[in-house]
């Protein structure tokens, strides 16, 4: 099972440049930034807990990753996750695959619906139609990665015959990894992704879930693998045991001395 790190970018934390080239020193396998445009401060965050600072200062995770690959040649880059509907969708591809071309295929397309009713409204996003808007998106964005003279019509995204390069370094496309725990989530993993990435608040959770996606997956002749973002190191047995492909532990937004110490001793669990 590989081992990757969630950091939380900010202006006051470790550079992303120096995180990303001293995570690969170390031997993890991925990096993963998440994604808020802004908080809007009437916003309310699931179970009405604080929101955290952090989410309002988190840099965007397309040009920090750039950095980020400039500097680093194995690490793989990934969104935890991209909020695409929240995003142009023609746009997006072009980001996508740029950044997966100079980094050489090292990009994982983390996304997701969101929780944040007024964030995504203010992008002009209806909150309940969201996860139709992602199909929508996703299959489009394949389109556009794979055709010379791609074209779309769908009930959100509708364009007619373009040209768009460059297309992804990685064929078809980097991995698509959806995040959410529902089991409506599973069903649009099976349909146009190609991994699940669910929060581990509850492990047991993500362990059931990963039954449902095995058959799932099974009945559509595919295997699908899982990435979970572990809340604690404590699970990473159990998630290895359970065929988990890749845990990802949290890099908190602190200055550099702090990071390294953390990234210092989550060393102790890799292979």
């Amino acid at each position: 099972m590989d081992i990757g790190l969630f950091v939380l970018a900010t202006e006051y934390a470790m550079p992303i440049d120096q995180l990303a080239r001293a995570a690969e020193e170390r031997g993890f396998e991925s990096i993963w930034l998440p994604e808020h445009s802004h908080i809007p401060t009437a916003s309310v965050f699931p179970g009405n807990a604080p929101i955290p600072k952090d989410y309002s200062y988190i840099y965007d995770p397309f040009i920090s990753l750039t950095v980020a690959a400039s500097v680093t040649s194995t690490i793989r880059l990934g969104t935890g996750i991209c909020l695409i509907i929240e995003r142009d969708t023609i746009m997006t591809a072009k980001q996508v695959s740029t950044l997966d071309q100079v980094s050489g295929g090292r990009f994982e397309f983390g996304v997701g619906g969101g929780w944040n009713r007024r964030e995504m409204e203010n992008h002009g996003t209806e909150f309940d139609s969201r996860f139709e808007k992602m199909g929508d998106q996703i299959r489009a964005m394949k389109a556009i990665w794979t055709e010379d003279e791609a074209e779309y019509h769908g009930s959100f995204v509708n364009f007619d015959s373009i040209w768009s390069w460059p297309k992804p370094f990685q064929k078809p496309n980097p991995p698509i990894l959806l995040g959410g725990e529902s089991v409506h989530t599973l069903r649009r993993v099976v349909d146009y992704c190609d991994g699940w990435l669910p929060r581990a608040r509850d492990p047991d959770m993500v362990l059931r879930g990963m039954g449902i996606l095995g058959k799932l997956s099974k009945e559509a002749g595919r295997e699908i693998p899982t990435s979970v973002f572990a809340p604690a190191p404590k699970w990473l047995d159990k998630f290895a045991d359970a065929g988990v492909t890749r845990c990802i532990l949290m890099v908190p937004a602190a200055g550099t001395e702090a990071t390294l110490k953390r990234l210092d001793q989550y060393t102790k669990y890799l292979s």
